[in-house]
């Protein structure tokens, strides 16, 4: 548990990690069950519910999924890696197969490295020499994607062009790990895209350029202003005060420095654990507080929220 508690914190979080809910995770476990079923049924019922219909409510139950594979990923609903794992991995999303996404954002949360760039594999920073040699078309692509529309639009495609330059790097070096991630990974992928193509309204090119792409776009509001630099590791994330829809729809991570500092308690109760607590919370931030993503959206829409070079890396 996080060295700076105090002993009232510590007791209160022991409690409520030792609470009928904690240790049952029923809430992750129903969450689950919703993403399971509510995938299966919309793709089985979009015959009749239409194409665009059934579209809209993909998108919402894959960045719904997303949520659920990164708390899948730190613990819940089980103890057992092997078995969150085998929950976690249908290809739902397609592009990041479930081990990468898990290696890497577990890297990610060394918050020492946070936001500096080749040490956090998250982070949204280029580093001095990279932006120096970076032509005056990918530095304009990097300020359009420092907006929240810029993000929406460009985000997934400048990160699936980022994760293909990687991953085929190490494909063509013969990574028996990557082979193997990717071999099952697409093996999956496909028996999912037969299963759309055959039983429901929508197209297999439909499904992954009008479902998953917007569904990884919307995923990326959250992470859109999430961090950023500073000389303190604890004041580099922040506490976005979230109206419910994203609450919901991000497993409550837009209280982010919650997360981090706890990283082991689980969704449902990240919101009790930051109102006990708020004033000590925005202080230890250094006061890195967002008002919600409407405020996001209005200031930074169209304006660049800070510089993709990264100020001290």
């Amino acid at each position: 548990m996080a060295h700076y508690l105090d002993n009232a914190q510590r007791d209160e979080i022991e409690r409520l990690q030792q609470t009928l809910t904690a240790r049952s995770e029923w809430p992750t476990w129903l969450l689950l069950m919703v993403v399971y079923c509510g995938w299966f049924g919309v793709l089985l019922a979009s015959p009749l519910l239409g194409v665009w219909p059934s579209t809209a409510l993909l998108i919402l139950l894959l960045v719904l999924w997303l949520s659920v594979q990164h708390e899948l990923l730190h613990g819940h609903p089980t103890r057992w890696p092997w078995l969150n794992r085998i929950l976690g991995y249908a290809p739902f999303a397609v592009w990041y197969p479930y081990t990468l996404y898990r290696d890497s954002h577990l890297l990610h949360h060394r918050d020492e490295n946070l936001t500096l760039p080749g040490r956090d594999p998250e982070s949204r920073y280029l580093g001095r020499r990279q932006w120096r040699d970076s032509s005056v078309f990918e530095q304009r692509l990097h300020w359009l994607n420092k907006t929240l529309l810029g993000r929406l639009l460009l985000g997934a495609p400048l990160a699936l062009f980022s994760l293909a330059h990687e991953e085929l790097a190490r494909l063509r070096k013969g990574d028996r790990q990557a082979w193997s991630m990717w071999l099952t990974h697409g093996a999956l992928t496909l028996l999912m895209l037969a299963f759309i193509a055959h039983y429901s309204a929508l197209g297999v090119w439909h499904y992954l350029l009008l479902v998953t792409v917007p569904a990884l776009s919307l995923s990326m509001v959250r992470s859109y202003y999430e961090h950023r630099p500073s000389e303190f590791p604890q004041q580099r994330t922040v506490l976005n005060e979230a109206a419910w829809p994203w609450r919901w729809l991000f497993l409550n991570l837009n209280l982010h420095l919650v997360h981090h500092d706890l990283p082991s308690v689980p969704w449902y109760y990240l919101p009790r654990v930051y109102r006990a607590r708020r004033e000590q919370w925005l202080a230890r931030s250094g006061g890195f507080l967002v008002q919600g993503y409407g405020e996001l959206f209005r200031r930074h829409g169209i304006r660049a929220i800070d510089s993709p070079e990264h100020p001290f890396s």
